[in-house]
């Protein structure tokens, strides 16, 4: 399927690694210009140029979205080479704590990294997508905004908060040719997420081999109906479908890629 990107400028916040990267990657093999955000410029520019190598088109915009200076420099940046018609707001972050360890400090940082971050980025960058009458907005989500976990409870939150901004973005684009949606992952084998396991393995009994540890930690953390972890290309599918035009009447609303964790027809 052509998705009728070529032409279109992307920024995937978030995007030197994951989820962002595939995404970025999938992107602009589908025709677009990615561009691509971080914090730190090498891995940005190693991105960018690994993409340019295979025919794609990519820049750099280098910047902190935890603060106002940040996104606008990343604004500027991604603006230099032309509109934006796409954002996908992927950046985001989680430390492992449960609610005797998570502070009040700790709810904070996590809200605005993962939450005010992309609000940012929408108040830079969609005022001008609806003066085109055209633009496409992915939030990434996930599966803990609406099952969450009893650990991780500062995380699960933010989730549900960049669910509920997204959907409400896409009611205050009503009428346009603007959309919000969201993509909601499950959990997805990215390197941090398997060297994670795999230290956790020997006190769990998981085994091993990562086959081993793949399927028992499945089993007992997060249960679905494929029995293992999505791939960060299954992600990006979901993110290039909403991008295109093929996904024009799709409004406010929350593609699941998860195997089936999350345990509701709604």
């Amino acid at each position: 399927m052509d998705l009728q990107l070529t032409g279109r400028r992307a920024l995937i916040t978030g995007s030197t690694s994951g989820l962002g990267e595939a995404t970025a990657r999938l992107l602009a093999a589908e025709g677009a210009e990615v561009v691509i955000h971080g914090r730190n410029a090498e891995r940005a520019q190693a991105i960018a140029g690994s993409i340019i190598e295979k025919g794609g088109k990519a820049v750099v915009a280098v910047g902190d979205l935890g603060t106002d200076a940040g996104a606008d420099r990343v604004a500027e940046d991604a603006l230099a080479g032309g509109v934006i018609d796409i954002l996908v707001n992927n950046a985001g972050a989680y430390e492992h704590l449960n609610w005797a360890e998570a502070t009040s400090d700790s709810w904070l940082h996590t809200y605005n990294v993962n939450v005010v971050s992309g609000v940012r980025m929408i108040q830079r960058l969609v005022p001008a997508m609806r003066e085109r009458d055209y633009g496409r907005i992915v939030t990434i989500g996930g599966g803990l905004a609406t099952q969450p976990f009893g650990s991780h409870p500062h995380y699960n939150a933010s989730l549900a908060a960049r669910h509920n901004l997204a959907v409400s973005l896409a009611r205050d684009l009503a009428g346009t040719r603007v959309t919000s949606n969201v993509v909601a992952p499950g959990a997805i084998l990215v390197p941090a997420v398997q060297d994670f396991l795999t230290a956790l393995s020997p006190e769990r009994g998981w085994g091993e081999s990562w086959e081993e540890i793949e399927h028992n930690s499945v089993r007992e953390l997060v249960p679905n109906d494929r029995s293992r972890y999505g791939r960060p290309d299954e992600i990006a599918g979901a993110v290039a479908y909403l991008c295109g035009p093929h996904a024009e009447y799709v409004s406010g609303a929350t593609i699941r890629v998860d195997g089936g964790t999350v345990r509701g027809a709604f």
